[in-house]
């Protein structure tokens, strides 16, 4: 059988989390996909090694979700089959530090408001860390949770970006209903 790896980077910060208490999250994703997870915490070098290439690809997007600033729970949805993982780099938008930190704020909002209701609107979750904002949900939400966030990144009006979305919404449920989803 042939045997696949990923060789991938994260934050130094965020590799206890990848481990968990007592190396339990690290344990549950090798045993949810079948494959080893090696790390080296000095460097924040993750090796992943496995031979079924598509559950290697979801733990890689699942560790890259983790390093992202996701929770492991929340990471972890990604091992259901519609679930999908966009990152979204603020140097696209400006190469300015201090750009950067005004627009990560008008993507959280006061107290985190306008992050929470972008979330609720697209049944989404969104980290905002370093200099990326990352979004996972089934892949037509992550789609239009990205265009919302990149309205806001382009400086639209909350107003106008919770309306496009609240429309959103209601056709999704529309459709739902009707039996004819997406």
């Amino acid at each position: 059988m042939q045997e696949f790896s990923y060789n991938l980077r994260v934050p130094k910060d965020r590799i206890a989390v990848m481990i968990g208490v007592k190396g339990k999250v690290k344990k549950e994703l090798e045993e949810l996909t079948q494959a080893t997870i090696q790390i080296d915490s000095s460097e924040g070098e993750v090796l992943l090694k496995g031979e079924d290439s598509l559950k290697l690809f979801t733990l890689k997007e699942v560790i890259r979700s983790i390093g992202r600033g996701f929770n492991p729970e929340i990471a972890m949805l990604l091992l259901k089959q519609d679930y999908v993982l966009e990152v979204v780099s603020l140097s696209e938008f400006t190469p300015d530090k201090n750009h950067q930190q005004r627009l990560k704020g008008r993507v959280i909002g006061t107290d985190g408001k306008s992050r929470e209701i972008i979330e609720r609107l697209t049944d989404t979750y969104i980290s905002i860390y370093g200099k990326t904002i990352s979004i996972i949900g089934s892949s037509l939400a992550v789609l239009q949770t990205r265009k919302a966030v990149e309205m806001l990144l382009k400086g639209s009006m909350h107003s106008t970006v919770f309306r496009i979305l609240e429309k959103y919404r209601r056709d999704t449920r529309r459709q739902e209903l009707s039996g004819n989803a997406f």
